[in-house]
């Protein structure tokens, strides 16, 4: 038996975004669960797109921890100090992301774009990142 109580009358949501919404990073995510979609109090959930060849800007999340699942393409993510390590992720890849690392996706194939779900323990839509500029820790 569990010791977590849980609300029997709170509503099952389903979501289906209908846009997409441009984030600070320059990629498209579509939003699917979070505060404002779901009533979510303690996480949110996207798809982000990430065009052919495209990248996100440097930065990192403040304050939260952020779990990416990829479907589609080939992602270099550049991160840590100065953006000198590397991991490659492709489809049903997992990839954690700590609270405060900078980092920055790049999408390795120069025709497709990449599409990956992205989860945070922070529910709003609008995520709090920090831009990032890799010479300050060059």
């Amino acid at each position: 038996m569990s010791d977590v109580l849980h609300d029997a009358r709170a509503p099952v949501v389903k979501v289906r975004p209908d846009r997409e919404m441009m984030t600070s990073q320059r990629l498209p995510y579509f939003v699917g669960i979070s505060a404002g979609t779901a009533g979510a109090t303690g996480l949110s959930m996207y798809m982000v797109v990430v065009p052919p060849g495209g990248h996100a800007e440097p930065h990192f999340h403040a304050g939260y921890e952020t779990a990416i699942y990829m479907l589609e393409g080939k992602i270099e993510t550049r991160y840590g100090p100065g953006l000198r390590e590397s991991v490659i992720t492709e489809p049903g890849d997992f990839l954690f992301i700590p609270p405060g690392v900078p980092h920055q996706p790049f999408n390795l194939d120069p025709t497709t774009p990449a599409r990956a779900i992205v989860v945070r323990n922070q529910p709003d839509e609008h995520e709090r990142v920090v831009p990032y500029d890799p010479a300050t820790d060059a």
